[in-house]
């Protein structure tokens, strides 16, 4: 079966609704999937892959309540009611339990074609209008979301845009917080599997012993708490797109499983015979080096060639942060909507602060900065005092490096108050808050310094509450709109 253009699941206690929708499935080129109860076809809708649902009334005895399920669910998903015979009161009952359509038998060739939602949704499987799984993902899941004007990330876009339409596998390497799924989500969307699902598996967060049914699926009763069929992430993502992320957590075991269906694009569930054939294409991601795992036996040699036909580094942030005035514009827009916050600039001694720090956390660390100083800024300008404490021990707080006043000029009393401030919190974080101590590095007696403190609102705890980090930084943040996200 080549790409579909979505997936449809299909409620269904038996095989015979689902043989008769396989000529159409193969004509309309649609990836049909059967579950055996709601609660299967709720756990497709949550990986955001479903176009529609078809309840089969015959297969499904409580079909009422089914409907009702699914009907206070969100994201406009239309849920079909499949009858074999017409019976005018049944229609009305599934429309009014929340059926966006009730359909009888011959319904596969005619009806299949065109999957509507229910009104003011707007979304079908014709070709011509996308289905809600699209309309919030698509093109806004691409090149947009990667940030940055460096030559660093100049080069990353370049080998994206060459290997973003290729089915060859990627591994995308690089350290914790750089952006390795946007990245992978970038190459899928922006692809030709971009109508497809995305479909991400965290090799790490996932126990061993469990990642082998996510992956691949299994069969109800093949282990002790296999309770129902489960369809494996290699089978949802047909058409589309496996997200490996943390390859390297994956077990000896698991990785030659994994060989194999690079190899074949086939598979068989857990406690299965019939052997699955999916078309998708594998993006993996570690913050490890394979090559030194494979050096000490922890990552086979035939899988990481398998996986390394296209290498993609992510830099880390402090290779590229000249783009950290772009990355703290974008993250200020962000949570200002997000927020209900106004922040407006930011003082240049705060873009000074971040260009020094080594960013052990990278963009991730980033963004978490810039949301916690928003979040306690009492102002709409980003201090040096909004800053965690760890950037106030290493800022100098002479850099008043004002060459020219702006036409706007400057409020004296400000900037003077502003400056006040800096020293005294410098003095106070050199003497380790002893304030007598600080008060004779700044020659002035305890009673001035506490009077200072309490004008100023200082205390060590509220300094510490700000958390966990030299293009031209005066200008207003929405001066400096970022100038090269990627259409």
């Amino acid at each position: 079966m080549t790409m579909s253009y979505g997936t449809v699941v299909l409620l269904d206690n038996d095989l015979d609704t689902l043989s008769v929708l396989q000529e159409a499935v193969e004509q309309r080129e649609l990836n049909i999937l059967r579950v055996e109860d709601h609660t299967q076809a709720i756990e497709l809708l949550k990986e955001g892959v479903v176009a529609a649902i078809l309840v089969s009334l015959r297969g499904c005895p409580d079909w009422r309540k089914i409907l009702r399920n699914f009907r206070d669910l969100e994201g406009g998903i239309p849920c079909i009611a499949l009858a074999d015979r017409g019976d005018v009161a049944e229609a009305v009952e599934t429309i009014r339990e929340g059926a966006a359509d009730y359909w009888t038998r011959p319904f596969i060739l005619s009806r299949l074609r065109k999957i509507s939602t229910q009104p003011g949704t707007g979304s079908s499987l014709d070709g011509k209008t996308e289905s809600p799984y699209f309309q919030k993902t698509g093109r806004r899941e691409g090149f947009a979301n990667i940030i940055g004007e460096s030559k660093k990330i100049r080069d990353l876009f370049s080998i994206m845009e060459k290997v973003a339409d290729s089915d060859t596998t990627v591994h995308i390497h690089g350290e914790s917080g750089t952006g390795k799924e946007l990245v992978a989500r970038a190459l899928h969307f922006e692809g030709a599997r971009g109508r497809g699902p995305f479909i991400p598996v965290n090799c790490g967060a996932i126990p061993g012993e469990l990642l082998e049914s996510e992956l691949f699926g299994h069969e109800k009763g093949a282990f002790t708490h296999a309770i129902r069929t489960r369809i494996g992430r290699f089978e949802l993502a047909h058409g589309g797109t496996v997200f490996l992320d943390e390859i390297a957590e994956m077990s000896p075991m698991l990785q030659v499983k994994l060989l194999r269906v690079l190899q074949e694009r086939k598979f068989e569930r857990i406690g299965g015979t019939k052997t699955i054939t999916s078309d998708f294409r594998v993006i993996a991601a570690t913050n490890r080096e394979l090559e030194e795992e494979m050096r000490k036996g922890r990552f086979r040699e035939d899988l990481y060639y398998r996986l390394n036909v296209i290498p993609i580094k992510v830099p880390p942030l402090r290779e590229r942060v000249e783009d950290i005035p772009l990355l703290v514009s974008h993250f200020i827009d962000k949570f200002n909507k997000n927020k209900r916050k106004a922040i407006q600039t930011v003082e240049p001694e705060v873009l000074s602060a971040l260009f020094r720090y080594p960013w052990p956390g990278n963009v991730r660390e980033l963004e978490n900065v810039v949301e916690r100083m928003i979040i306690l800024s009492s102002n709409n300008t980003l201090t040096i005092f909004d800053l965690p404490e760890r950037f106030l021990a290493s800022t100098p707080v002479r850099q008043l490096a004002i060459t020219e006043i702006p036409a706007a000029g400057y409020s004296l009393n400000e900037e003077v108050a502003s400056f006040e401030k800096r020293l005294l919190v410098q003095a106070l974080n050199q003497t380790g808050w002893v304030k007598n101590r600080a008060a004779k590095l700044l020659n002035i007696n305890r009673t001035t310094l506490l009077e200072k403190l309490k004008k100023y609102d200082l205390s060590q705890e509220s300094l510490a509450y700000t958390l966990n980090h030299e293009p031209d930084p005066s200008r207003p943040i929405q001066e400096r709109t970022p100038s090269n996200k990627m259409k």
